[in-house]
């Protein structure tokens, strides 16, 4: 068996309100397939995975104690970390049991792509296969997200006619919500060819090939101004690109923008106000947050 084809299999038994953090951690450290689902009544397993050559043991004895660290610091209860390696052929099945069918606002239904869907009148079903990519709804930043979509196409001026641009769309998440959600058109960009292949799977398996238009890279890569446009990556990230936002959205148009910590929103506020836009919304769900903004 080849070594370069494994990945690492981490484990974690947390309390629920240290779940952004660990997931905000474990993105940065690198892993891919986070997901995470309650463990009796006051804890949360989180699974998460990452290729087994990018890492060593060291590496993993030090996110245990960054983690650690972080639960100390928060006065929560030490989170238990496990690790195993696993093949290749194994790790996308490994996760897969972990991940349910999730309602997210009043109108979506995300469910695994491998699972039949529970039934669900009066919302939209959104079939999604993440791959290796970014994105399956349990992460706050996306729940933040979909649940700003629903607020603005559905009671806050309509979908119809409306274009959107979702910049860094990991496994197309948002993209599809857009369009199950009534929009006219998606411009979906990502630097990641992991990404933009996922993002492209699951436009097909939606049936949303003509709706959804995919290309890998970034602003640059969006073909026409855009009614509004969804970021759900990290603040820094961003803040690089606010300045840019304008060339790409239309006047009087809207952005949606997640991946943020909440020690985090007054830098991004601060840097929008000096490109001409204004903060109209802030939702929040722990440690992250999610601002609407529109142009002034």
């Amino acid at each position: 068996m080849d070594p370069a084809g494994a990945w690492w299999d981490l484990s974690l038994i947390a309390s629920p309100a240290q779940e952004d953090l660990i997931f905000w951690r474990l993105e940065n450290f690198g892993c891919r397939g986070m997901t995470s689902q309650a463990h009796g009544e006051d804890q949360v397993c989180i699974h998460a995975y990452l290729p087994w050559p990018h890492v060593s043991l060291l590496d993993l004895a030090a996110l245990s104690l960054r983690l650690q660290q972080d639960a100390l610091i928060a006065g929560q209860r030490v989170p238990k970390l496990r690790w195993e390696r696993i093949e290749a052929e194994d790790w996308s099945s490994s996760w897969k049991q972990h991940w349910q069918p999730q309602p997210i606002g009043d109108k979506l239904l995300i469910c695994p792509a491998w699972l039949d869907p529970p039934p669900h009148p009066g919302r939209h079903l959104l079939r999604l296969d993440p791959g290796m990519a970014f994105g399956t709804g349990t992460h706050p930043t996306t729940q933040l997200c979909l649940e700003s979509l629903e607020m603005r196409l559905e009671g806050g001026g309509g979908a119809e006619g409306v274009t959107v641009a979702d910049v860094g769309c990991g496994s197309g998440i948002l993209s599809l919500a857009a369009a199950l959600l009534g929009v006219k058109r998606v411009f979906a960009v990502d630097i990641d060819p992991l990404a933009v292949q996922a993002t492209m799977h699951n436009r097909d398996l939606n049936g949303l090939t003509d709706r959804i238009v995919v290309a890998q890279g970034s602003l640059e890569q969006i073909p026409e101004m855009v009614d509004g446009l969804v970021c759900n990556i990290l603040a820094d990230v961003i803040l690089d690109m606010i300045p840019e936002f304008r060339l790409v959205v239309k006047e009087g148009g809207w952005l949606i923008l997640s991946g943020i910590l909440i020690e985090q929103a007054k830098l991004v506020a601060e840097m929008l106000e000096a490109n001409e836009w204004v903060v109209a919304a802030l939702w929040r769900r722990g440690e992250w947050c999610c601002l609407n903004a529109r142009m002034t």
